[in-house]
């Protein structure tokens, strides 16, 4: 099983019998090999982590950077420029040490807990509005289409100062730069230029007519001691932002609703005891086994994990959706334990590349949850569990429809 130098290597990513089965490959990994060659849908080669702590020790290695455009690193997807993780927005952004630390403090400050606990109240107002256009829509309805997308969207766009108008150009602009392989390369080429164009006259637009957003106070710097942001790295870092904040979270709230109703005693355990609501998103995270294609590292020196020697070069994969599986770390992995406690796992990563913005989508999962438990708990899959579809040819892992009714 485990691909060695005279052995193919396993065509990545893996996927499961269904849109939400996890791959049975993981636990022959997760035993036999550590460290397992893969083909990348670009046809390169990269190395797949799949243990809990291999994957956590390299997330927090800041030997291990998140830029992929060296020339002997892997390509992701099969574009000139590997995809969003060798773009001009990942290399815009400051991957590592004190340039790196000020980037993420000055935009960090935006998604702390207490900030976030401010915006739970317009989050929730908007999730029942959105649950009123479903139920007037009529059942079955698609969730996805009319809840799990159009919630997170609109906290962004709020958040940044972004039209929310505007919501369909950008939604598009995002699946290009998370393409596998969708879109041709001429089409990848204009829709980046148009996001540029589009984000470039934002932050005109913010320095001239600031308000109270992140896009705002990032162009103005307020704080006398932050280092101002080139205009390269507002474009990229807001850029950056609204694809990150909308369409993971889209995708991880329909997958969550659907885990919840494929087994649907799990929902009326939710019902019966809506304090289970916390625990029981940290768990759709862990369970979640399409996350899409990992976290991408790529290593320009020789490094030690787990007496295992990586060379320089070598671009590594961390499939954070196989260490969650990890039954060295989780007790029965591959069930759906609402209450499970402790629960260490890496959906959102972990060290300096961490997602900053789990304080926010955990506030949009748990609130999703609540209200569509106090609005329709009569809620249910309107499609057998093993017919719901994969979202395919993007590097983030969903479902491209959630049917519900109620």
């Amino acid at each position: 099983m485990c691909p060695s130098q005279d052995r193919e290597p396993l065509r990545y990513p893996l996927h499961g019998s269904t849109a939400l089965a996890a791959p049975g490959e993981w636990d022959v990994l997760h035993e036999r090999c550590p460290f397992a060659r893969v083909t990348l849908p670009s046809g390169d080669e990269a190395t797949l982590l799949t243990r809990h702590e291999d994957v956590r020790q390299v997330l927090a290695d800041p030997r291990f950077t998140n830029v992929l455009r060296a020339r002997d690193a892997a390509r992701i997807s099969d574009e000139e420029s590997g995809g969003v993780f060798g773009s001009d927005m990942a290399m815009a952004i400051p991957a590592r040490g004190e340039t790196h630390r000020r980037w993420r403090q000055a935009v960090g400050r935006w998604f702390t807990a207490e900030r976030i606990a401010t915006l739970r109240p317009g989050i929730e107002a908007m999730a029942e509005k959105l649950v009123d256009d479903m139920v007037a829509h009529g059942r079955p309805a698609d969730l996805r289409t009319h809840l799990a997308y159009p919630l997170p969207v609109w906290v962004i766009c709020d958040l940044l100062g972004v039209p929310a108008a505007d919501h369909d150009r950008f939604a598009y602009w995002s699946d290009v730069l998370l393409n596998l392989n969708r879109y041709g390369q001429d089409e990848i080429e204009q829709a980046q230029d148009d996001f540029v164009d589009y984000m470039a006259a934002l932050v005109y637009t913010k320095r001239e007519t600031p308000s109270a957003d992140l896009l705002s106070d990032l162009v103005i710097e307020w704080d006398p001691d932050r280092e101002p942001m080139s205009e390269r790295e507002l474009v990229f870092t807001g850029q950056a932002l609204l694809v990150a904040g909308h369409e993971t979270t889209t995708n991880v709230i329909g997958k969550t609703v659907a885990l919840l109703l494929a087994d649907r005693r799990r929902w009326e355990r939710l019902l019966d005891d809506r304090s289970l609501v916390h625990s029981a998103v940290e768990e759709a995270l862990r369970f979640d086994a399409d996350p899409g294609v990992g976290v991408p590292r790529y290593l320009d020196e020789e490094a030690e994990i787990a007496g295992h020697v990586l060379p320089s070069g070598t671009t590594v994969i961390c499939c954070t959706a196989a260490a969650n599986r990890d039954a060295t770390v989780f007790d029965t992995p591959g069930e759906m334990v609402l209450d499970r406690s402790p629960n260490p796992h890496l959906a959102f990563g972990t060290g300096p590349h961490s997602c900053l913005g789990q304080a926010l989508a955990r506030a949009e999962l748990q609130t999703v949850l609540h209200v569509l438990l106090r609005r329709l708990p009569s809620l249910e899959l309107a499609a057998p569990a093993a017919d719901l579809r994969r979202l395919e040819g993007l590097a983030v892992g969903g479902l491209s429809e959630v049917p519900v009714r109620w």
